[in-house]
């Protein structure tokens, strides 16, 4: 039997997915979580732990455990109410992933591969400059600094153990299940709420599950993945009003566009207090994947059409 894989939230958006395309693939997995898992399977282990924790101890879970996928975390917090999120977020995704994968090279696991964010790069780049892996960090809120210090600790562990340390950073994730700000903007669509989005120019990376799956594939199976950051997209960037009007198309429902500038929306935003929100409306957030293209020969298998059909079609 080949070895197993374990999972870290597999009862998230990202690693369901995940843990469900290698079930597919007759993998066996073991996928800890606090609670049952809603799937299960006779190749997936799924034993009940504590929340994920800096001394938690993973020693048993990785027995005959080839290759970690570890993408539970504690993510971006739109509303923080906590004191010192910086705190929270270290604790979740610096020290308890770096207890993990201590353990997982001493357990002699073979590659741990880690779920980042391009919230390590920044929030927002210039049209036609996308983002690279050689670009310095610039994380702007709690849970990118703590995704970028988990990056250097992770890739530091690697080299004095030996462990294959690859670093995996999306921009949004999209696909059947998305949930948020996402999620809102198909329901807009679907319901034909004009939205005064026609005349965006910018620029946005996303990334479908499915084309984020198969990075993750092409990563546990290639030797030049190891110790290793990549930057992931869908290979087609869109401005907003292109994403809004590919949405409907994929819903078969008009698209309900109105002409505004830009800076007036991000005036009246700003003195909503929603300023974020007009920034990631009208602004650029590009990545460049042709590290992922030249070193791994990786090509996205889905198109941005394919993918939000894939997401419409189980749509609440």
């Amino acid at each position: 039997m080949a070895q197993r894989i374990l999972i870290t939230g597999a009862s998230g958006f990202v690693g369901q997915a995940v843990a469900r395309y290698f079930l597919a693939q007759n993998r066996p997995l073991i996928c800890p979580s606090r609670q049952p898992l809603s799937y299960q399977s006779p190749l997936m282990a799924n034993p009940l732990v504590q929340q994920l924790t800096p001394d938690l101890d993973w020693t048993v879970h990785l027995h005959e455990v080839d290759a970690v996928i570890h993408c539970a975390a504690r993510v971006h917090v739109m509303h923080e109410s906590a004191a010192d999120p910086l705190a929270l977020f270290r604790r979740v995704n610096v020290d308890a992933t770096l207890a993990l994968a201590r353990q997982a090279a001493a357990a002699g696991v073979r590659q741990f591969i880690f779920i980042s964010s391009v919230k390590v790069n920044g929030e927002l780049t210039q049209t036609g400059k996308p983002f690279c892996e050689q670009d310095a960090p610039l994380a702007e809120d709690p849970y990118g600094i703590s995704k970028c210090e988990a990056e250097i600790a992770l890739l530091q562990l690697g080299e004095q153990t030996g462990m294959a340390v690859t670093i995996i950073r999306p921009p949004l994730i999209y696909g059947p299940g998305v949930k948020a700000n996402f999620l809102s903007m198909l329901r807009w669509v679907k319901k034909g709420i004009p939205l005064p989005l026609a005349s965006t120019r910018n620029k946005r990376s996303f990334v479908y599950l499915g084309n984020l799956i198969s990075l993750i594939d092409t990563c546990l199976h290639h030797p030049n993945a190891g110790q290793e950051i990549f930057l992931v997209s869908d290979g087609q960037d869109l401005s907003t009003a292109e994403l809004l009007q590919a949405c409907a198309k994929a819903m078969q429902v008009p698209s309900r566009l109105l002409p505004c500038p830009p800076s007036l929306l991000t005036l009246a935003a700003t003195l909503l207090g929603k300023k974020t929100v007009a920034d990631r409306l009208c602004l650029s957030l590009q990545v460049d994947i042709t590290k992922a293209k030249t070193l791994l020969g990786w090509t996205p298998p889905y198109t941005v059409e394919q993918g939000l059909a894939a997401t419409v079609t189980q749509l609440p």
